[in-house]
């Protein structure tokens, strides 16, 4: 009988079989098992979120984004990806554009102000990560967004908020390289004209917000006044849905009569509660423990409100939970 005949057969297969898949693991990499892939894209998921949501402008959108790219990458075969970051990213991209046409048409029979929807970002006590937040997650940002071509934006975003290369950018797009670098310089130009992505100190966000509370519930107009730009807007937007005030408020004066009389008589027995709403300090009204508003700014570099944002559609203040997203 032969050493390998025998009992002792039955082990020499095993250790064989055990050994040639060990090397065609070497060669083609760890098998990843359901577990792997949900960990993989659980630590992709803040990155894709914020992704979508300042190309949609709608937190539903974004999830719905989101979970439509987790199903393509269960679905995708992981042994041709060499980079699960830039893969998912490239298809949450993608299905953010397709979305994005939906939306378009739908913005265009709104009612009234369209705002895009508030989202709670409670943000890292570290400086550099408030001001990063601040810059790219602010209402008046993503307004501006709106102003570009959907490539634009997504191209606009890709390199500037998360550090996307070119030559990605443009497989992502489907379009040359050269393309993208245009994309990229046009959305910058006008986006820097704006000046829409600078900080504000947070405590002069609090003064703000503490001298607009006191113009609504006590009358006293005086430290909100001083607080505005001369050319101040407010838009309100209720989808039709609630009252709220029609087109835009332009001027220190109006927004102030409008805040101490008309807001007065409404908001006056509201409870009020500070939060961080896209990226800076803002307000959530709530009356019998029903949201009713959020309400968050624009600033200049000089530090005066130049904007003024109420949210007073029902569906954009149901999602109102803090949510991780970078």
């Amino acid at each position: 009988m032969s050493q390998t005949e025998g009992p002792d057969r039955h082990l020499v297969d095993w250790v064989t079989r055990k050994a040639r898949k060990t090397m065609h693991n070497k060669a083609t990499g760890p098998a990843t098992g359901p577990c792997d892939q949900d960990g993989i894209f659980e630590e992709a998921r803040p990155r894709l979120l914020g992704l979508a949501y300042r190309i949609l402008g709608s937190r539903a959108d974004a999830e719905d984004a989101v979970q439509d790219s987790y199903v393509k990458w269960r679905l995708a075969d992981r042994s041709a990806i060499q980079n699960p970051a830039s893969w998912l990213t490239t298809i949450c991209t993608r299905r953010c554009l397709d979305l994005l046409r939906s939306a378009h048409r739908s913005r265009v029979d709104y009612v009234g102000a369209w705002l895009p929807e508030p989202i709670h970002t409670p943000i890292d006590n570290e400086a550099d990560a408030r001001l990063d937040l601040a810059g790219s997650l602010a209402t008046a940002f993503l307004l501006m967004l709106e102003r570009l071509t959907p490539k634009e934006r997504a191209a606009y975003l890709l390199h500037e908020i998360f550090d996307v290369s070119y030559p990605e950018i443009a497989e992502t797009l489907g379009i040359q390289e050269a393309a993208g670098r245009k994309l990229v310089s046009r959305a910058k130009a006008s986006i820097d004209q704006a000046k829409v992505r600078h900080a504000t100190p947070v405590d002069r966000q609090e003064e703000l917000l503490a001298a607009f509370q006191a113009a609504i519930t006590e009358g006293v107009p005086g430290k909100l006044a001083m607080l505005l730009s001369d050319d101040i807007r407010l838009s309100a937007d209720g989808g039709g849905k609630v009252p709220t005030v029609s087109g835009t408020l332009i001027g220190r004066a109006a927004v102030v009569a409008f805040a101490t009389e008309r807001l007065h008589d409404f908001w006056a027995a509201y409870d009020w509660t500070i939060a961080d709403i896209n990226g800076g300090r803002g307000i959530v009204l709530r009356l019998g423990g029903a949201t009713a508003a959020t309400v968050s700014f624009a600033y200049d570099e000089e530090g005066k409100a130049t904007d003024i944002f109420i949210m007073r559609n029902p569906d954009k203040l149901s999602r109102l939970d803090a949510v991780s997203i970078h």
